[in-house]
């Protein structure tokens, strides 16, 4: 075998080479993102709507999900912090939302369908201000 034939046998080898390593590579980055954003369905019981009502400690319009923040007092007169999951701006900006919908100590009552594990969270359905006044996250 010659020099010349030796060096063309190697490059055919890494030729081959190149595309099922390039698949892979694709394969795993693909996969990283599917893990990465999670549905509410794996958080929250999408069967159950609870309500709870309180004050607005804070209000995050951040993407890909807003939250607002509220202190609720249970049945005992002790105070749970509530964290409760909304869409992103432009969903909920769609369907009347504004960056400025709600500010710290504003009382209302929010409906949506709790945390699978108990925890005080939502995932928000609608709200309601204390002057009756309703606002949902649905188009």
């Amino acid at each position: 075998m010659t020099a010349q034939e030796e060096r063309e046998g190697i490059a055919m080898r890494n030729k081959l080479l190149v595309f099922p390593a390039t698949a892979i590579f694709l394969l795993l980055s693909l996969g990283g993102s599917t893990f990465a954003h999670h549905g509410f369905v794996s958080w929250f019981d999408m069967s159950r709507s609870v309500s709870v009502k309180g004050t607005v400690t804070g209000f995050e319009w951040t993407n890909p999900h807003s939250y607002i923040y509220l202190d609720v007092k249970n049945e005992k007169g002790a105070v749970e912090k509530w964290s409760i999951e909304l869409g992103a701006p432009g969903m909920l900006a769609r369907a009347g939302w504004r960056r400025d919908t709600l500010k710290y100590g504003d009382e209302i009552t929010a409906i949506g369908n709790p945390a699978k594990d108990g925890k005080p969270m939502m995932h928000l359905s609608k709200i309601v201000f204390a002057n009756g006044q309703e606002l949902s996250t649905a188009l």
